[in-house]
């Protein structure tokens, strides 16, 4: 998930509020502006009428493009407030598959852009468009590798899980990876992402889920935290970049619990089962 480290791009956005009722703001940071929100530390209009989700959101340049497009929008009626809300719901409405060798070069330009512009990754040297194609194929010799993309067909996000360990008493243990892109972040993309995720794990008998996050990333941390996992510890002062040391922290979560001996993982589910999930997530 994102940890913005550098200025993002302007956003003017829409959240809808309980009765109905279409609060229109501007910020850079969409997530962390909607989680405000939602938890009464955002607009008064907000606190008031309390928060729901995010039901809008269209790009700027800058803030002044944004602040020029905010003042547009609330002088538009609510039936084309609604409109807009509808359109942009459907466009965006992640649509969800596995990914293949051909999905490499948009998997690998949302990925470097965090690798540029965010510790979301430490990983500082962008990598090569060889190198994600070996990727997704080792990716997917072990487990998904799953892409969310718009009803224009635009890379959304992604997710999957890689071994957590080499040695072979840790092969019911994955490490699980996310990223969205920048304007997605509170669009339901990653819940769809790593909700279908998580049960494809389920289903082919891994045991464990660790995600190792740069500290601090609050957005993040929560966005975990409401699929169960919990964090098992932290290592400050760990990965120098942007000029600046930060840390990690391990979250985890557990899949199976008990101490019987576990039956070998499946590395492949059957098209049929992952089809079946990939849907259930597109359709939510």
């Amino acid at each position: 998930m994102e940890n913005r480290e550098v200025m993002a791009p302007a956003y003017v956005y829409m959240v809808r509020c309980e009765g109905g009722q279409l609060y229109t703001g501007w910020t850079t940071d969409p997530a962390a502006r909607l989680h405000a929100h939602k938890t009464g530390q955002g607009a008064k209009a907000t606190r008031a009428f309390g928060a729901l989700s995010l039901a809008y959101l269209e790009p700027c340049p800058d803030k002044s493009a944004a602040l020029r497009r905010e003042a547009a929008l609330k002088k538009l009626p609510k039936a084309e407030k609604e409109a807009l809300c509808a359109a942009w719901a459907e466009k965006n409405r992640p649509r969800l598959s596995m990914a293949t060798r051909a999905d490499a070069a948009d998997i690998l330009q949302l990925y470097n852009w965090y690798v540029l512009h965010r510790t979301a990754t430490y990983q500082i040297t962008p990598s090569t468009l060889p190198e994600y194609e070996a990727w997704v194929e080792d990716t997917l010799a072990r487990a998904p590798l799953l892409l969310a993309r718009d009803g224009d067909g635009r890379l959304l996000g992604y997710a999957c899980a890689h071994r957590y360990h080499p040695r072979e008493a840790f092969d019911w243990d994955v490490e699980s990876t996310i990223y969205c892109a920048p304007d997605a972040c509170s669009a339901g993309v990653g819940k769809a992402l790593y909700g279908a995720l998580l049960e494809l794990l389920r289903m082919q008998g891994y045991w464990n889920v660790y995600a190792l996050l740069a500290d601090p990333n609050p957005v993040s941390e929560r966005f975990h935290e409401k699929f169960g996992f919990v964090c098992v510890g932290r290592q400050p002062h760990t990965g120098y970049k942007f000029g600046r040391w930060g840390g990690m922290s391990i979250w985890w979560l557990p899949l199976r619990k008990g101490s019987a001996a576990p039956a070998p993982v499946r590395l492949h589910l059957t098209p049929d089962e992952a089809a079946a999930v990939l849907q259930k997530y597109t359709a939510t």
